[in-house]
């Protein structure tokens, strides 16, 4: 590193604070949902839909990311955008209308969006493809520890406090990393696009790459839409926000276990049999919550959960940094904007059922969904040889 600060903290711990920092914020709703309803004195689907338009900002806002990270930088990129978010975070936590906080969440979104898919593209751009996906599931130990703390720690501090607060520490936690990140180096930019449009029509011509962004737009539905919905389940089967919360913390720390274990057996196990056995995960994990949601059922699923995320969601995206890297930024922004999208659509989807209460039907339907994408992702990823 090029100054003495800078090798206080390496790149990939500085890159698992931004990951952290990213889902901690993204998670810290979810526990919520029910406890905001009930303040807001509006129904769950309302709420519901305020949590998509998050997850759709986010997604939606991603091929501009991609290309202002191309020109800007990605670190720079990544600080300017952790102020927006963090500002956003804050201002949720004085919404008063579902209204009002749709809109601070989903701005929030669209800002944090560039955060964690920068550090992504970051690992692509300075770690060889054959170490790629093991940095990757470093990466993960920031998204683990996060998922973990904003499910428990949302949970516990809605109800012994006000859901308010735990916006006012997100935002908080964004603009502190802003700063943060001043310690990370800048790669050099090797994109340089005459044509802001000549790296989406690389994509549109790549097949491989078309077929890495439906399948992220459809594990975003599964996995993410599944997560979304899980504490709410879980309450409604008549658990505390508090146990919820814990309950799904249990996720997080699926996630740290498991995405090292993959990180060891990436460098023997072909990619597209580390997607099969987290495809498998999935589908378990879906079939089961259709039977069950009580605390130890619910405890099993995100066990399950955590591997399909560690196995097939880190396989589908180290994909998506090989795919077509002298378009990587615009890939990658786009893997994670269809993963985005594919949730917000699932979660605007189910907003009356999870209203009226109809889990069964949800996680039935995903578990059927999460058939057909693992048995395209296995085969795509079997087919598909790294360019020269």
């Amino acid at each position: 590193m090029s100054s003495a600060p800078s090798r206080q903290l390496s790149p990939i711990r500085l890159l698992q604070m931004n990951a952290f920092v990213s889902i901690l914020d993204r998670f810290a709703m979810p526990p919520l949902l029910i406890a905001i309803a009930a303040d807001l004195d509006v129904p769950l689907s309302t709420i519901v839909q305020a949590a998509g338009a998050y997850f759709l900002a986010y997604g939606l806002s991603q091929p501009l990311w991609g290309l202002v990270s191309d020109s800007l930088g990605l670190v720079r990129t990544m600080r300017l955008a952790l102020v927006v978010a963090g500002l956003a975070g804050v201002a949720a936590a004085f919404a008063w209308t579902p209204l009002v906080l749709g809109i601070a969440r989903g701005l929030g979104g669209a800002f944090f969006g560039a955060a964690y898919p920068a550090g992504i593209i970051y690992v692509g751009d300075t770690v060889p493809a054959d170490r790629r996906q093991r940095e990757l599931t470093r990466l993960m130990v920031g998204v683990a520890v996060g998922t973990a703390l904003a499910s428990l720690g949302a949970g516990v501090v809605a109800q012994l406090f006000t859901w308010r607060a735990v916006f006012v520490v997100t935002g908080l936690g964004a603009l502190a990393l802003s700063v943060t990140l001043r310690l990370l180096d800048e790669p050099p930019r090797t994109r340089a696009h005459r044509n802001p449009m000549a790296p989406f029509l690389a994509v549109a011509r790549s097949r491989p790459a078309r077929l890495v962004l439906g399948l992220a737009f459809v594990e975003g539905g599964v996995l993410i839409g599944v997560l979304t919905l899980l504490p709410s389940a879980i309450e409604a089967a008549g658990a505390s926000t508090a146990l919820a919360g814990g309950v799904t913390a249990i996720y997080g720390i699926a996630v740290l276990v498991f995405a090292s274990a993959v990180g060891r057996l990436s460098g023997r196990l072909h990619p597209s049999r580390l997607i099969a056995v987290g495809a498998a995960a999935a589908i378990a994990a879906c079939l089961v919550l259709s039977v069950s949601r009580a605390a130890p059922a619910a405890a099993a699923v995100t066990i399950l959960l955590g591997l399909a995320w560690a196995a097939m969601h880190s396989s589908l995206q180290t994909w998506a940094t090989d795919v077509l890297p002298a378009a990587r930024a615009t890939v990658v922004s786009l893997f994670a904007g269809a993963l985005f999208c594919g949730s917000a659509l699932a979660a605007v989807a189910v907003a009356d059922l999870a209203d009226a209460g109809r889990y069964h039907f949800i996680f039935l339907t995903a578990g059927l969904m999460a058939v057909p994408l693992g048995l395209v992702a296995v085969w795509g990823r079997a087919r598909w040889q790294r360019p020269s």
